[in-house]
């Protein structure tokens, strides 16, 4: 069979995730994708086991007690030599309170996370307000928050996630993964 081998852009969206919030953000991430036309897996970040077959990658975990959660970390140290060879969007989740100071933040505790991978040079990094909900937590963190001093404690349930803001960011990842779509 002779002609043109055309190569499918297949995204993979790994995410990490504490509560369900991130995960939640990924799904919109890959039905936005999807509606674009790319073909896109989602998977938990340590439950990925190979990157073979995928042109690009989203990876999306939260900041959480001023950490980008470990798995995010360790994704990215596992799969070094594979996403040097990819372009790669990162996103996290942080805020609670959509204040100007507390965005300012948590971009500067991601930019301190990410500059422990030189390597690694994201097509796009964004930061989506988080969610909150005392009632969801599990130990320790249940245990965490009700002490007196916690920034947390009495704090009511809160989300401040913006649906239009992640299917636009999503959908300016198409042509960065598929870049004959841009022109």
């Amino acid at each position: 069979m002779g002609g043109l081998i055309r190569m499918q852009t297949r995204v993979l969206v790994a995410y990490a995730t504490r509560y369900g919030s991130t995960q939640e953000i990924a799904e919109v991430i890959v039905a936005t994708l999807r509606e674009s036309g790319l073909e896109v897996d989602i998977e938990p970040a340590k439950e990925v086991k190979a990157l073979e077959g995928y042109t690009a990658v989203v990876l999306g975990a939260p900041i959480y007690m001023l950490r980008w959660h470990k798995e995010a970390k360790s994704f990215l140290s596992r799969y070094r030599e594979a996403l040097m060879k990819r372009p790669v969007a990162v996103f996290a989740l942080g805020p609670f309170y959509d204040e100007e100071e507390e965005w300012k933040e948590v971009r500067a505790q991601l930019d301190k996370e990410l500059e422990k991978f030189p390597w690694l040079t994201p097509v796009a990094i964004e930061i989506f307000g988080g969610k909150y909900d005392e009632e969801k937590l599990r130990f320790p963190d249940n245990i965490l928050v009700r002490l007196p001093g916690s920034p947390l404690h009495n704090m009511p349930a809160i989300d401040i996630r913006d649906w239009d803001a992640i299917r636009d960011w999503a959908s300016k990842l198409v042509a960065q993964f598929q870049p004959a779509l841009a022109h």
